[in-house]
């Protein structure tokens, strides 16, 4: 590992966006950090480090930043994107599903923070992004416990903006549309769609964008790029990015 490169850590690594991320930050000079509960597989940067953990569980951030430590002093951005989703009915989902959706949601953004502003603080300041989602904003039957994760996600976006404002340490949020990774062909099953098919289910989806097309993964990696580089958006904390093909902004009426 070079001295110069800045270093990411990654959440949720091994899935769609994370590993769109993944690699847009490899190709733009970036050692990697990658966390997920899944292994990775081929293709993980050869100079980064994947730590196969599950971060639902709070007692595994010792772990995680044990092995972090042993492969850098300090961390240039965070990049908290481990989700999951429970598509049911609010009053048929049960608590345990609640509470997991939440202990992998929101609360590891919180006892993150806790581990990684030290080794921000280190490398003179840097950037948290965290992915949210339009569920925080704008959302639909049967996604209760992931819109209110999603939404916890956007306020706490804006409290650690305010608190670690003073360490030069920017916090913003991207909050994705419809974007075409396996959590979201898993979640076509809930109703909101019509279409016998997948295939027809996507294409419905994609006709209630105004761009009348679903988002890649990598249309979301280099939101999550602008926000955590800072080049471009060094006056930007406490923000929504939202990044949806224009979705959120017609009437749900039309």
């Amino acid at each position: 590992m070079k001295d110069y490169k800045r270093i990411v850590l990654i959440t949720g690594s091994a899935g769609g966006i994370g590993r769109a991320t993944v690699n847009l930050f490899a190709a733009q000079g970036w050692s990697i950090i990658g966390v997920d509960c899944n292994e990775f597989g081929e293709g993980f940067p050869v100079d980064g480090l994947f730590i196969k953990a599950d971060i639902s569980k709070s007692n595994q951030f010792a772990f995680v930043y044990d092995k972090l430590k042993q492969f850098t002093a300090s961390l240039n951005a965070v990049v908290n994107n481990a989700a999951v989703q429970i598509s049911k009915p609010l009053v048929e989902t049960t608590v345990e599903e609640w509470d997991h959706v939440i202990a992998t949601n929101l609360r590891p953004v919180f006892i993150g923070a806790r581990y990684a502003h030290p080794l921000l603080c280190t490398a003179g300041g840097g950037a948290i992004v965290n992915v949210s989602s339009v569920h925080a904003i704008q959302t639909s039957a049967n996604i209760a416990a992931y819109a209110a994760s999603k939404g916890g996600l956007l306020a706490l976006t804006r409290a650690m903006a305010i608190e670690f404002a003073p360490n030069n340490i920017r916090v913003n949020a991207v909050l994705p549309g419809a974007v075409d990774t396996p959590m979201l062909r898993s979640g076509l099953e809930r109703g909101h769609l019509s279409g016998p098919s997948v295939s027809e289910r996507l294409d419905n989806l994609a006709a209630k964008t105004v761009n009348g097309r679903i988002g890649t993964p990598d249309e979301i990696a280099h939101a999550i790029y602008f926000l955590a580089d800072g080049v471009q958006s060094s006056f930007m904390t406490g923000q929504a990015l939202v990044v949806d093909g224009g979705a959120t902004a017609r009437l749900s009426t039309e």
